[in-house]
């Protein structure tokens, strides 16, 4: 089976579970943004749920990617309630770059506070391309709880250069539930990142 047809299969597939799933949860999208990550040590601050963002910290912001010489990423909140998903590469504290469909929830492992980016291994970023995805929790302050999500990152020639932006984002509205990284609301039902991208977007260490 070719790999057309395998991500067909696939994309098929998940759809069919985004619209089956879609009475108890939705994933809320921020649709296509390409906000840009300063290379500095403010980078950008984003609360994912109003869109809002700035250059320097501010109340309510949920996420923080930043950085001179490298992508570091800093969360707000306690070890319980933010961070980033870490830990399927070549190391366990350094934030990765989730395969499509990683599915992202309680089970996985966060840094909090602040977090690297992971350089090699199967979870290294990908330079010179936006195939990235990493995945994030957040208290809402709108509706309180720890929610699930994901943001695809555009990444420069090296992690600390330009361009380097937030291509996009999702959030499960619904508290605790999970989220595949990837995915958006119906009719669209999975973000298709591209043929070429899923076929390339790892690379080996």
């Amino acid at each position: 089976m070719n790999l057309r047809t395998r991500v067909g299969l696939h994309l098929a597939a998940c759809a069919a579970a985004t619209v089956a799933g879609s009475s108890s949860a939705a994933i809320v999208w921020s649709g296509i943004v390409n906000l840009n990550v300063p290379s500095n040590i403010d980078g950008v601050y984003l609360n994912v749920v109003t869109g809002a963002t700035a250059t320097s910290g501010f109340a309510g912001y949920d996420v923080n990617p930043y950085g001179s010489s490298t992508l570091n990423w800093f969360s707000p909140a306690a070890s319980t309630t933010g961070g980033f998903v870490r830990g399927g590469g070549s190391s366990a504290t350094l934030v990765d770059n989730l395969a499509f469909g990683t599915v992202i929830g309680a089970g996985a492992a966060f840094a909090y506070g602040n977090g690297g980016s992971e350089s090699t291994g199967a979870t290294a970023f990908n330079l010179s391309s936006t195939q990235n995805l990493v995945g994030f929790r957040f208290v809402n302050e709108a509706g309180g709880g720890v929610h699930y999500g994901w943001m695809r990152m555009e990444i420069g020639a090296t992690l600390g250069g330009q361009p380097r932006a937030i291509v996009e984002w999702a959030y499960e509205s619904v508290a605790g539930a999970t989220i595949t990284a990837g995915t958006i609301p119906a009719p669209g039902a999975v973000a298709l990142l591209g043929l070429a991208g899923l076929a390339g977007r790892r690379r080996r260490a």
